[in-house]
């Protein structure tokens, strides 16, 4: 657990403290009052409750959506499925100006609803909740998925053939056991919407604001980094409290579940009613997922004679130092790096979280791990340059600070994926291996890896797409000569001229098809271990 609290600490407390005591700690004294000045403003209070409102929404919006979606992907089985699982994962890694840009296409002035049925929904909270379901579907699917395919199906029939019906077994046998993926999930999302930027900023206008944007405001146009550690304050405390709720009831949950290869649980679909789910889940991924990326598609190819992609190999604009297609090998290489600084930070605190002999401290940590998610981007990108500025940690000039900084927000994901697998197997197997002479090393390599090999597949995935997609932290510390694909996507839509717009609608595409290479590649190598079809 050294290592997990060490990385924590340096990369993400120390950064995020230097940032709060910039703006309070002023002339070698603590303004404290600055807090209640903030809070009681109206404005603040309006951006406050807008943001924990539409996190709500959003949240059960997501879950109403994509919770179908997870049983499709878990029990069914049908053609196209693996390259599916990973397209329904790109959205997730699109940079949130991307995706914002990409919904004013369909649902703003001159979209395609707009030409359709003289229907806008820009500047409008529905074009955000629509949005922020596009982004989030994956993490459900994906999260309570991934358990949901290696329960036992037998134990829900059993309660039917003893005279329950299917709702009931299912509500009695299978949702308990789901439980705790289906709380990782629900905290992700609602910690991804709650601290949502891009896609408000974007499709909200001036009406709306989150913490996040607000944030961004304060700090980038008015330049009152007071104001904007009072917002990390309140944010952080905010998600301090969720997250120990969070950790409560998945403690009064936890239990030892029967998982069994998830090629035993999958089949094709039977009956009428299972068919229809199938088409209502694919028609709604067709409409709500698909259809915004074909617009980004699209637009990249506009100019004729794929102008839009040539133009990408040239500097010449002076939006960069270097072509803006070296920004795919920048961002295929640090996400390879974070994704291995991910997988071994939150496989680490993972299994530290499951030992039996854990104190507190290592169960409050649980929480802790996910406050990257919850806390500023913005927040953590400034006091990355202001706090590693000196030796031993002066890191500013360092290709790794960006790893780093995506792998902070990759580790929740390998945390939250592998705990409820983790603590699903039964300790007494451990017990008896150990008993049997066994080291702690070899009890994890021959009793805990083959089950969760699964679940570090996909939080590997979950790692390498994040990675891929991060933008908030990263606009502040990546190089001009080594630019990321979000970061160059966001230079060159902040420029005017058609041909910047369409090379960043190129980019995203690119960056589209990347992830679904990626992700693609992921499916292949899980299926190939685990021997799902």
């Amino acid at each position: 657990m050294v290592l997990p609290v060490a990385f924590f600490g340096v990369f993400f407390a120390y950064p995020v403290a230097a940032i709060v005591s910039r703006g309070l700690h002023v002339d070698g004294a603590w303004h404290l009052g600055r807090i209640w000045d903030v809070l009681i403003q109206p404005d603040i209070r309006h951006v406050l409750w807008f943001t924990t409102w539409q996190a709500l929404a959003s949240t059960a919006l997501t879950l109403l959506v994509a919770l179908p979606g997870a049983y499709v992907f878990a029990r069914f089985e049908f053609p196209g499925k693996q390259i599916l699982r990973a397209v329904v994962t790109v959205p997730f890694v699109l940079p949130t100006v991307v995706v914002g840009t990409a919904f004013l296409a369909l649902v703003g002035r001159g979209g395609l609803l707009d030409e359709w049925w003289g229907v806008r929904l820009d500047t409008t909270v529905w074009a955000i909740l629509l949005a922020h379901v596009f982004f989030n579907y994956a993490v459900v699917v994906r999260t309570v998925g991934g358990l949901w395919a290696q329960l036992d199906p037998r134990q829900e029939e059993a309660a039917r053939m003893l005279g329950a019906s299917r709702f009931t077994a299912w509500r009695q046998i299978t949702l308990p056991a789901l439980g705790p993926a289906v709380a990782a999930a629900t905290l992700m999302v609602f910690l991804f919407t709650f601290t949502s930027f891009g896609v408000v900023q974007i499709l909200g206008g001036p009406t709306f604001s989150t913490l996040e944007v607000e944030i961004y405001r304060q700090t980038s146009e008015i330049f009152d980094l007071s104001t904007a550690a009072v917002l990390t304050i309140v944010q952080f405390a905010a998600v301090c409290g969720i997250l120990a709720l969070h950790a409560w009831t998945v403690r009064r949950r936890e239990t030892a579940l029967r998982l069994v290869d998830a090629s035993l649980t999958a089949r094709r679909p039977r009956g009428a009613g299972q068919w229809a789910l199938l088409a209502g889940v694919l028609a709604g991924i067709a409409v709500l997922l698909l259809l915004p990326l074909a617009v980004l598609v699209q637009r990249s190819l506009d100019a004729p004679g794929f102008a839009y992609y040539r133009a990408l190999t040239s500097a010449d604009g002076g939006a960069f130092l270097v072509p803006p297609i070296d920004a795919i090998g920048n961002s295929l290489s640090y996400a390879v790096v974070a994704t291995a600084i991910a997988v071994l930070i939150g496989g680490l605190a993972a299994a530290a979280l499951t030992r039996r002999d854990a104190g507190r401290f290592v169960r409050g940590f649980d929480a802790l791990l996910m406050l990257p998610l919850g806390v500023s981007a913005v927040t953590v990108g400034f006091g990355f340059l202001i706090a590693l500025d000196e030796p031993p940690l002066d890191l500013r000039a360092s290709w790794i600070l960006v790893p780093l900084a995506q792998a902070l927000v990759g580790v929740p994901f390998v945390v939250r994926t592998m705990l409820p697998v983790l603590r699903a197997v039964d300790h007494r197997l451990r017990e008896a291996a150990a008993v049997l002479g066994a080291s702690p090393w070899r009890v994890w390599r021959e009793v805990d890896l083959p089950m969760v090999r699964r679940a570090l597949l996909i939080a590997a995935g979950f790692a390498f797409a994040v990675s891929l997609g991060e933008f908030g932290a990263t606009v502040f510390i990546a190089r001009p000569d080594n630019p990321t694909l979000p970061v160059a996507v966001a230079k060159l839509l902040g420029r005017a001229g058609q041909l910047n717009y369409g090379q960043a609608m190129a980019l995203s595409t690119i960056l589209m098809v990347v992830c679904a290479v990626a992700l693609l590649v992921l499916e292949r190598l899980r299926t190939d271990r685990t021997g799902e079809f």
